[in-house]
């Protein structure tokens, strides 16, 4: 059940074996479409009860809208239909009966939500709207299937705004976006940087999307999240307008945003190592598991009776934990088994740990076994578990250091890009031209321009020579 590929030297083969034998997911029937089974689901869980308390606490609500959307609806947005063209998936008949209108199976909610803002927005009063949903979105993609990371069914929370001035829109995206990083970092500690998106690369029918974006072991980035400022290009189109204080119609200002299960495949291949999964704790669907040690049957009632007290004792303080007494394995067994599976901690307790009145703590990230004082083992198993986020947090950021790297011309830009991938920084332009020339020869986009960004003075594009106006982080991505 064990590994058989390296994560340095195949990573792609290795990151297929960590998601299929620690049993996160499975592939499905249908080409592209994947099963989430529960302990990839947990983790998903787990995140989004964080988030949506998070953004219930900025005063959004959950909602929830329908899975089909009218040909007539998408197509209202001329640049936001054609840019998702040809990813969406239709249904054509109901039953035997051919429909007189093709539907879209949701690509995304824009079209068919602001269809009911339109209806509900009329005056000022209703302003700010605040929704959310958790929802799935089909998009037929024909890349080659990596589970979580691409696949043309996936799960995700799409957050839909509507505001009465253009400052409110901007903060909320700001808002949200800084949201996403406090999920990246504080609960997969994943380390990303902030910014916005190029013309090239923003949301169709957007005026700008800001980003968070994360680099993977192999040189790749990940977009983690993005938040995206729809200005009033949809309001105006699906009249959204209200009577505001000084009775003039006007248009509302519009937000949307988003983050999926995508972050399940990021959290993978950061952490992961040659023995499987490593999990963050504040996400993980186990933090604990508990292995009661005992080789005579006249030791098994005196280990597990500690060991159910042990585990009695971290539940009350709020832990995670799993107690595995199964008597159908060896406890090395499941050693290697729980680390497959990625449990942050594990507690080992056997004969000569209970004459010493402690248990032995192993750290999933380290390896480390810590002998530890029975007394206020709960305790000690909380702090372990925030040093061993930290940890993980401070060696992925070591890997976005090491992958990332400023340029000064296009011949060292591919050079770099070939040789070790990463981020590549560099002073650019913006110009579309030069975007899409940059693309097409080296397969490399701009993935984030940060918010403070400015070129040196005097800078020309590393790429045209034009004159620079920002630093912009260009990768291959995923």
């Amino acid at each position: 059940m064990g590994l058989t590929v390296k994560k340095s030297e195949d990573l792609s083969g290795w990151y297929q074996q960590v998601v299929l034998k620690s049993e996160l997911a499975d592939y499905s029937p249908v080409a592209g479409c994947m099963v989430f089974r529960p302990w990839s689901y947990s983790i998903w869980e787990n995140l989004r009860e964080a988030f949506d308390s998070k953004i219930k606490d900025l005063g959004h609500a959950n909602a929830y809208f329908p899975l089909l959307i009218p040909e007539s609806l998408l197509k209202r947005e001329g640049e936001h239909f054609e840019g998702f063209i040809p990813e969406v998936a239709w249904v054509t008949k109901g039953g035997d009966t051919e429909l007189d209108e093709k539907l879209a199976i949701r690509p995304t909610s824009e079209t068919i939500m602001y269809y009911m803002y339109s209806k509900w927005i009329k005056s000022y009063r209703d302003l700010p709207l605040l929704i959310n949903q958790w929802n799935n979105v089909v998009r037929w993609d024909t890349s080659s299937t990596r589970l979580f990371l691409r696949t043309r069914e996936f799960l995700w929370q799409e957050g839909h705004t509507a505001h009465a001035t253009e400052g409110e829109c901007d903060v909320e995206v700001r808002t949200i976006l800084d949201v996403y990083a406090w999920v990246a970092r504080e609960l997969l500690a994943l380390p990303v940087i902030k910014g916005k998106k190029s013309e090239g690369e923003k949301f169709p029918g957007a005026v700008y999307t800001a980003t968070i974006e994360a680099m993977m072991p192999d040189g790749k980035a990940v977009q983690a999240g993005t938040s995206h400022n729809l200005g009033q290009n949809f309001s105006k189109v699906f009249d959204i307008s209200f009577l505001d204080k000084d009775q003039t119609k006007k248009y509302a200002w519009q937000t949307s945003w988003g983050i999926s299960t995508r972050l399940i495949g990021a959290l993978v291949m950061i952490h992961g190592d040659d023995r499987g999964l490593i999990i963050p704790p504040r996400v993980a669907p186990v933090q604990v598991v508990i292995v009661p040690i005992y080789y005579k049957e006249s030791d098994r009632a005196a280990v597990t009776a500690e060991a159910d007290r042990v585990s009695a004792e971290m539940k009350k303080t709020g832990l995670r934990v799993k107690l595995d007494d199964r008597d159908d394995r060896t406890p090395g067994w499941k050693f290697n088994e729980w680390e497959l599976k990625g449990v942050p901690l594990r507690v080992e307790l056997g004969p000569r740990d209970l004459a010493r009145k402690q248990a032995v703590l192993v750290r999933r990230d380290t390896g480390e076994k810590l002998p530890t004082p029975i007394i206020g083992l709960a305790q000690s198993a909380e702090s372990l578990l925030e040093a061993i986020h930290g940890n993980l947090l401070a060696r992925a950021e070591n890997t976005l250091r090491g992958l990332t790297t400023e340029v000064a011309s296009y011949d060292e830009f591919k050079s770099v890009l070939d040789s070790k991938g990463g981020f590549v920084v560099s002073n650019w332009c913006t110009h579309l031209e030069c975007e899409r020339s940059v693309k097409q020869e080296t397969g490399a986009t701009v993935r984030v321009i940060p918010f403070d960004s400015r070129a040196e003075d005097g800078s020309r594009c590393f790429k045209c020579g034009a004159k620079a106006t920002v630093k912009a982080y260009f990768a291959r991505s995923y």
